[in-house]
């Protein structure tokens, strides 16, 4: 038995390791065989993940294109647009120049002219002098005292006659293009003006409503007043009562919110408080609005959302009856309209027109000339020097020197005066007309002034045995120029020197 046992047991080992041998290689086979599955679904999975990366990046390199492609063109459409304005500008300053070079030959030709009738004129005396002499037998220095004489009158209209047909033709050539903006600007610019005061009116549905508005003991009228910082008038006007109030825009809230109140009919200083806020909330939105509208219609972003508000607050400023906020856009696109014609930069000049007056939505609150806290305001929120220059110099404040500071100027002046923009109070236009004739009569040899046509003309009747007709032209300058150094008046002036003379006689 022992025997068998030792027999059988190297047996069942060998059994039993070929067992395992085979259990082993099964095993081995299987998860080669589930390796290779795996392997086989990651490459498919890379190579479909590969497929979606080259198509994705083919459309994003088809797209790159067509952005590249639409970038080029809008470029070159860009570059063909300042390629056609410069060569627009390039014609107009070859058509200047030429009209330069017209107007030098004509006044070489007048220059010319002009000596040709002086070496007539003497050569005229000389002959003359020759005569006197040789009929009177009168000596060459009383001879020459008698010919002065008689040539002085003659020389002196000739002289006359040719300044006059000088400035004549300077006038009219040097003014043609300055009449073709002018003209251009205010026909296509002349909208109706607004005329608004420190007052506002709201009504009322009956007078019984007045008694609330006081309220007892007048508590209702003095907790509105001193909460909303205006002037209540309640007077014997039949159904209304007046806001007063020197700031627009507290008196533009005091009126929506009286309305609302109104409206209610509950008024008690709680209301009151609510109807305040209610209204300055919408006034605030209104005058942001105003602000954003005023900078779209110019055509003009990127402005400081700041900024627009206080621009916006001009709505609600008057100026001689104008409305400042309409006048700004007035004087925008007024200024870009010159800029054009000019070669100007037409961003600067809008930007400098809008924002010229800007310092009057706080003139009010800050001490100073509103062209000065203007220039503050701009420079405060970054805008371009040569804009706040124009701003600050658009009332002469600082010395003009650029284009743009006379562009401004001229835009603002073009605004102001033309018929209908602003109205004057009657003691300011009857102290206007009083000086003009003032300074007419400083003059020697003015013998009367009249001021004529509301300021735009002043008559002056010179006397005649001090004032000569070459006298009467340097006397209407002289005042000109006085009137334009002493006085502020809106447009320009006519100053019309009248020399008369007379002779009367009697039959007997």
């Amino acid at each position: 038995m022992e025997n068998l046992i030792w027999i059988l047991t190297p047996v069942a080992l060998v059994v039993g390791l070929a067992i395992g041998y085979s259990i082993r290689k099964i095993l081995a086979t299987k998860s080669i065989k589930n390796l290779e599955e795996r392997s086989k679904k990651i490459i498919d999975k890379a190579k479909e993940e590969e497929k979606e990366i080259l198509i994705t990046a083919k459309d994003k390199a088809l797209s790159m294109r067509e952005e590249a492609e639409t970038e080029t063109k809008e470029k070159q459409k860009r570059v063909d647009d300042l390629e056609s304005t410069l060569r627009k500008r390039e014609e107009s300053l070859d058509a200047r120049a030429e009209r330069l070079d017209k107007e030098k030959t004509d006044i070489d030709g007048k220059e010319e002219r002009i000596n040709k009738t002086r070496n007539e004129l003497k050569e005229l005396r000389d002959k003359q002098l020759a005569n006197l002499q040789r009929i009177s037998g009168l000596s060459k220095e009383e001879a020459k005292k008698v010919l002065l004489e008689m040539v002085e009158k003659e020389e002196k209209d000739e002289v006359l006659r040719i300044i006059k047909n000088a400035e004549k033709e300077a006038k009219e050539e040097a003014g043609v293009e300055a009449k073709k903006i002018i003209a251009t600007v205010i026909g296509r610019f002349a909208p109706d003006i607004t005329s608004e005061s420190t007052v506002s009116t709201v009504s009322l549905p009956s007078d019984e409503m007045k008694g609330r508005i006081i309220g007892r003991e007048g508590r209702n009228i003095q907790a509105f007043e001193r909460l909303a910082g205006v002037d209540v008038i309640i007077d014997d006007t039949p159904e209304a009562v007046v806001i007063s109030s020197f700031d627009p825009v507290r008196r533009q809230v005091a009126k929506k919110a009286l309305d609302k109140l109104v409206a209610d009919g509950r008024i008690h200083p709680t209301r009151i408080e609510e109807a305040l806020r209610k209204a300055k909330e919408e006034v605030d939105e209104d005058i942001k609005k105003a602000g954003e509208e005023a900078a779209y219609q110019i055509g003009i972003a990127g402005i400081n959302r700041d900024l627009i508000k206080i621009l916006g607050r001009l709505k609600y400023r008057t100026s001689y009856g104008q409305n400042v906020l309409k006048h700004s856009v007035e004087v925008a696109q007024i200024a870009g309209l010159l800029a054009d014609e000019l070669g100007v930069d037409i961003t600067s000049a809008k930007r400098a027109g809008l924002f010229h007056d800007i310092g009057k939505a706080v003139d009010h609150e800050v001490q100073g000339s509103h062209a000065i806290i203007s220039k503050d305001i701009l420079k405060k929120y970054g805008l371009d020097d040569e804009v706040i220059r124009a701003a600050e110099a658009h009332h002469e404040d600082v010395e003009m020197k650029t284009t743009l500071d006379f562009i401004v100027h001229a835009a603002d002046a073009i605004s102001s005066s033309r018929p209908g923009a602003r109205r004057e109070t009657l003691e300011s236009y009857i102290k206007r007309l009083e000086d003009l004739e003032k300074v007419a009569n400083s003059f020697k040899g003015v013998e009367k002034s009249y001021a004529v046509q509301a300021g735009r003309e002043v008559r002056i009747l010179v006397q005649p045995e001090e004032i000569d007709d070459l006298e009467a032209i340097k006397l209407s300058r002289k005042i000109a120029k006085k009137i334009e150094g002493e006085m502020q008046y809106p447009g320009q002036i006519k100053v019309n020197v009248i020399r008369e003379t007379r002779s009367v006689e009697y039959a007997k």
